[in-house]
């Protein structure tokens, strides 16, 4: 047993022992002392970044005292703690709780801002080496990032006052870019392939739902060729004209 698990090991076993011998006079105020023990280690651990244990800290605190004074406020740095450990999928569960337990708490923005920021960053070496892969980043199962611009679209319908609403919109705008590139990649694909409609429908995604993107340009130009393609020449031609605007804004 290392260190770490033998101390709060014998922490837990002192406050088994404590609770069990304390008189009912004051078993009330030694319940408050050593919650509140757990809890200022917990902040310590927090401060000085030692997440594995501020997570042992916060876990127990929550476990012994569902209904404490401090119990409401584990649970939110509980997510902090798991999503500054790498632990991306505790630390999602730990928002979605959160967020069902405490829907108009005041940490309940932070809960949705850190789900949809785990998820940005649930594939830690994918999104770390993003300046190294280039354009390969967007031939990747891109999932993730799909659910993590959802839920940070979420975020920002909610409160879009947040203090956290700008940073929220950059990593948007980063993953919005990326995932267009992956569905012209995709058209692209089609195209090679003769499967004109499928690749129509790409390109129609990104002209809809992601006009903002440079990929926009590719995606009426594929259009284009998917219309002519099929004999559809007056698609084909609208598609120009739309085309022929969008360059004449840049």
């Amino acid at each position: 047993m290392n260190l770490l698990k033998k101390k709060n090991f014998n922490f837990l076993i002192l406050l088994f022992f404590v609770i069990s011998c304390a008189s009912d006079d004051g078993e009330k105020v030694t319940i408050e002392m050593i919650e509140k023990d757990l809890y200022d280690q917990a902040q310590s651990r927090l401060k000085a970044k030692n997440y594995a244990a501020a997570i042992l800290s916060l876990e127990t605190l929550e476990k012994q005292f569902p209904f404490g004074k401090y119990a409401e406020q584990a649970q939110s740095e509980l997510i902090f703690a798991y999503y500054k450990s790498s632990s991306f999928e505790a630390a999602i569960s730990a928002a979605d709780r959160f967020i069902s337990l405490h829907p108009r708490h005041p940490n309940t923005p932070y809960a949705f801002y850190l789900k949809g920021l785990a998820k940005f960053t649930d594939d830690q070496t994918f999104f770390g080496n993003l300046p190294f892969l280039g354009d390969m980043t967007y031939k990747r199962d891109l999932s993730k990032a799909k659910e993590s611009f959802d839920d940070l679209s979420e975020f920002l319908t909610r409160y879009p006052e947040s203090e956290y609403a700008g940073n929220a919109r950059q990593r948007m705008i980063f993953l919005r870019n990326l995932i267009a590139k992956q569905e012209i990649y995709i058209a692209e694909y089609y195209i090679e392939r003769k499967a004109y409609v499928a690749a129509i429908n790409r390109a129609n995604y990104i002209i809809q739902h992601m006009s903002k993107t440079p990929e926009v340009l590719k995606a009426l130009e594929i259009s284009i060729i998917a219309y002519n393609e099929l004999g559809k020449e007056d698609l084909a031609q609208e598609a120009e004209e739309v085309l022929k605007a969008y360059k004449e804004k840049i």
